[in-house]
């Protein structure tokens, strides 16, 4: 995905949507939650191993190595469906009742088209990753003060990319046979979130229930019973005779 904008003067909120003050419609079925689906993953260990900070390793390089990472692999799995990902197709960046607008420096609501907000959110993320002051990658360089915000940030915009590709192009993410990659990164990421508190809980919860059960580690598979020996005929000795007269 091509990377265009600039967003420095521009940073996001989310509104729920209450259409002319009435109750909002009843949330369609999520296709993502049914089992067929869920039980689909690229792994099948428990994640949170993956995201444990080991103990030679310094907090904030643990961080930039897996926030850049998953920023990475998030643009990817985007990059997949962004062709159905249009202004049209898409004509605001929603995710379950939720829909994501931008604010601008003066406190001005705007809402965009989703493939507008991916791409602020995905310049502004390139953006912060290469920057040699605030991700350094030279030996002995400090990373600044503000380094966990500036992760807090980009983990809050990568959450509501994963949010949209779930509620708007999961049937497309199924097409093209990918929805295991998706419910891997989305599982291994929200549990990486978790671990360090980079994302607050009113952020995520509107995929609460996606959560609870793809970050379940998938139990083991139940063990294939060994085939019974069969009977074998009793040995001529062990049978009874009967001694006629």
């Amino acid at each position: 995905m091509g990377v265009l904008v600039c967003c420095d003067c521009f940073f996001y909120r989310k509104s729920k949507t209450k259409p002319n003050g009435k109750k909002p419609p009843a949330e369609e079925k999520k296709q993502y939650l049914e089992l067929e689906y869920t039980k689909i993953r690229v792994v099948d260990f428990d994640l949170k191993e993956l995201v444990v900070l080991p103990r030679e390793i310094d907090l904030n390089e643990w961080l930039a190595s897996n926030t850049t990472t998953f920023f990475n692999l998030i643009n990817l799995q985007y990059s997949t469906i962004s062709e159905f990902c249009t202004g049209d197709t898409c004509q605001a960046m929603t995710a379950c009742n939720t829909i994501y607008y931008w604010y601008d420096e003066r406190g001005k609501k705007t809402k965009c088209t989703a493939p507008q907000y991916v791409d602020f959110v995905m310049s502004l993320c390139q953006k912060l990753v290469t920057d040699e002051e605030i991700f350094p990658t030279k030996y002995g360089k400090e990373f600044p003060n503000s380094f966990e915000s500036l992760v807090k940030k980009i983990c809050r915009y990568l959450f509501h990319v994963l949010a949209h590709l779930y509620w708007a192009h999961f049937k497309e993410t199924v097409a093209l046979d990918l929805q295991g990659h998706l419910n891997t990164l989305y599982a291994h990421f929200i549990v990486f979130v978790r671990e360090f508190n980079l994302v607050e809980p009113k952020e995520t919860c509107i995929m609460d229930d996606l959560s609870e059960v793809l970050c379940t580690p998938v139990p083991p598979p139940a063990p294939t019973p060994a085939p019974s020996a069969p009977a074998s005929a009793p040995s001529p000795s062990s049978q009874n005779h009967v001694t006629e007269r």
